[in-house]
């Protein structure tokens, strides 16, 4: 439900299993390919540690674990290749319109404060995802155009423009305009920083086998940046907008 909007089970009336092929096969590609690779990161932060790494396991299920963990890895490369290649405007503005909330935010927000210690990497990749679904969310809504090439940084741009609350939108005979404007700068540039460090450090790219994330403090700064841009972002478009 959280993911696409959708409480499948009771959509179809059928098993868990029965009602997720009758999902996939009716849905769209979006909101299939956005729904496996949700359940991919769920069982990632609450399943993964617990499947692979029990050393009280006698020897048929560590075989067991073994095959498991095969097909985790086969998964896995998937995920990073189908995370790698998705630009930042290919989620369904509608499903975005129907599913992206506060209540969503607060959902988002837990599940990333959890992975910044279990899986640092991942939540620099999903503190990004944050700010790009927000910003979409919030223009879509509004039916402001958006540019399928932008990056990240001119799409919280483009949102901060339209929400009035750019550098540029600063009165400048205000003796607060300097204070003001460097903040708002600031603020902008979270977006920016954040994507680079996903590129370099984050989710969705192949790594060499050499590779190590970061840790759990860097983590905690893209998430903790990535949280303070999304909820001001969100908080002036409900302040604005939400008697309209």
């Amino acid at each position: 439900m959280a993911s696409v909007g959708i409480a499948i089970c009771e959509e179809y009336n059928m098993s868990k299993v029965k009602s997720l092929v009758a999902f996939l096969s009716n849905a769209s590609e979006e909101n299939v390919q956005k729904l496996m690779l949700d359940m991919f990161d769920y069982y990632e932060i609450n399943f993964e540690n617990e499947q692979f790494h029990n050393v009280f396991d006698d020897d048929a299920r560590k075989r067991e674990k073994a095959i498991l963990k095969n097909h985790y890895n086969i998964c896995k490369a998937v995920v990073d290749r189908i995370k790698g290649s998705v630009s930042p405007n290919s989620v369904s503005g509608e499903h975005l319109k129907e599913v992206f909330s506060s209540e969503y935010i607060s959902k988002h927000i837990e599940m990333m404060l959890k992975m910044q210690l279990e899986n640092p990497t991942e939540a620099i990749g999903k503190a990004k995802e944050l700010i790009e679904s927000c910003c979409k969310t919030i223009l879509e809504k509004n039916n402001q155009a958006i540019d399928k090439n932008w990056t990240v940084s001119q799409l919280v741009r483009n949102t901060m423009e339209f929400l009035g609350i750019h550098t540029d939108n600063v009165d400048p005979n205000t003796s607060e305009a300097g204070t003001i404007k460097a903040i708002l700068g600031n603020l902008s540039a979270i977006a920016g920083n954040i994507a680079e460090l996903r590129n370099a450090y984050g989710s969705g790219h192949g790594k060499s086998a050499t590779y190590k994330g970061l840790t759990v403090r860097h983590a905690k700064l893209a998430v903790g940046s990535g949280i303070t841009l999304v909820q001001y972002l969100w908080d002036t478009y409900e302040w604005k907008y939400s008697n309209k």
